[in-house]
């Protein structure tokens, strides 16, 4: 017998009067997978998360975590789950070493050694006050704070606002580590390296209706990179026509700019008999992904 998903959404619908919540919401998150939940700002990332939580309720439909009711089992829930919101807020009047034993105290009197391993390995500042700390330092007591108890479900919202590059890193390291141990992770995030890097499966949200589900290798297949070519003579616009895995062409005097997906020879051989003198290439953001393929999906809706 298949294991029952660690996530799952059943028509989740949530109305706020005449402005705009989710729309029967379909999901299944499966144990050991990290899933990323995106989509563009309003779009209903966090009120999903509110609701998984049961912070709010849904307005019809039903939510299934752990196995068990979001509404009847919501404290036995959140014992089990390690949770960061989008609109994080501290304890600012405490130390970052008092908030820690607080919140080791309401999972259990969790050791101090085992929130100290994660204090190392995020480098934190837990002596002086939150309120003094910036973002990032914020941010990693945070993450500590979700980490701590070893849950079976992560549930975080833009984990890694404000870190460094070193930290998000090392953010990645701790997220593998916790799904190999057969555990899972539900991230939103607006960081598109992080869930290239991270995930298995991503939700796309758009106005409160969830687009699509796409496996990581399938999204990877359906982005593109923008590149920016100068060459040292004048361009002709027939000079890219017809090469593989090259779109959108235009011609400005001896600068030509195209979007690529996939391999880059197809594109490297063709220029090989012009003096390339600059060549930008710039990774899809977000946005221009989700544009991408809310427009697919609308073309065959």
């Amino acid at each position: 017998m298949a294991a029952s998903p660690i996530i799952k959404l059943e028509n989740l619908t949530k109305k706020f009067g005449t402005a705009r919540g989710v729309t029967e919401v379909n999901l299944t998150v499966n144990k050991g997978e990290v899933f990323g939940f995106i989509g563009p700002n309003g779009a209903g990332k966090s009120t999903t998360i509110r609701m998984l939580l049961d912070f709010i309720r849904p307005t019809e439909g039903t939510i299934t975590v752990l196995g068990m009711d979001s509404k009847r089992d919501s404290l036995a829930i959140r014992r089990r789950v390690g949770y960061i919101s989008g609109d994080m807020a501290l304890e600012n009047r405490l130390t970052g070493r008092q908030y820690l034993e607080y919140m080791a105290g309401i999972h259990g009197n969790i050791p101090w050694s085992n929130v100290q391993k994660y204090v190392d390995r995020l480098q934190c500042e837990i002596e002086k006050k939150i309120g003094s700390l910036s973002r990032g330092n914020r941010q990693k007591i945070a993450l500590v704070a979700a980490l701590m108890h070893n849950p079976d479900l992560l549930i975080l919202d833009e984990p890694t606002s404000g870190l460094d590059p070193l930290m998000q890193a090392e953010f990645a390291k701790l997220i593998t580590e916790h799904t190999s141990k057969g555990k899972t992770a539900f991230i939103s995030s607006h960081v598109l390296s992080e869930i290239q890097e991270l995930c298995d499966r991503v939700g796309f949200i758009k106005e409160g209706k969830l687009m699509s589900v796409t496996p990581l290798n399938e999204l990877l297949a359906q982005s593109f990179r923008s590149v920016s070519i100068t060459l040292s003579k004048k361009a002709t616009a027939s000079l890219l026509k017809d090469v593989q895995n090259v779109t959108d062409v235009t011609v400005d005097g001896n600068i030509i700019t195209c979007k690529v997906s996939g391999d880059f020879t197809p594109l490297l051989k063709k220029l090989s008999s012009h003096r390339v003198t600059d060549m930008l290439i710039r990774e899809p953001d977000l946005e221009e992904l989700f544009l991408g393929m809310y427009e697919t999906v609308e073309e065959t809706a």
